[in-house]
């Protein structure tokens, strides 16, 4: 009896695939087309001009004038340009900073990387001792590089 570790080459493991159906050629597979910047692009037009129209809508319907104060500068406006714009200032408040914590983390990320590569760049493999029968010659190192038995750091 065979162990496990034994099986022939030509046995199949699975006991519901047939015998002679692990030896049918398999079809093609399918193409895959892949998303792309300008299809998401797309997307993201499509979609602007859809909340754009929303938006315009909105304006239209709240167009009664009502009084706008701001550190003492008073003004009339519709109502929906006046929410449409406390809408934008509130989102400027949570962009802004979230901006600039993207360019922290990017910045961090660089330096990260570059502190992570620098090592590996200025390195010099160490190098292993010459075999007898081909002697090492000084004139066949790179220029610039160590002698035996030194690596720079």
């Amino acid at each position: 009896m065979a162990s496990p570790d034994q099986t022939p080459a030509t046995a199949t493991t699975d006991p519901a695939v047939p015998a002679d159906q692990g030896t049918a050629p398999r079809p093609p597979a399918h193409h895959v087309i892949r998303r792309t910047r300008l299809g998401g692009a797309w997307v993201a037009v499509a979609l602007f001009a859809v909340v754009l129209l929303l938006l315009l809508v909105f304006i239209l319907e709240n167009s009664q004038q009502v009084n706008i104060g701001y550190f003492g500068a008073h003004g009339h406006l519709p109502l929906g340009v006046a929410l449409l714009l406390a809408a934008v200032l509130g989102i400027l408040l949570v962009v802004i900073p979230g901006g600039g914590r993207m360019i922290q983390l990017r910045r961090t990320a660089r330096r990260h990387r570059r502190a992570d590569a620098a090592p590996t760049s200025a390195t010099v493999a160490p190098t292993s001792p010459a075999a007898p029968d081909s002697p090492r010659s000084e004139d066949s190192a790179p220029a610039g590089s160590p002698p035996d038995g030194m690596t720079r750091t």
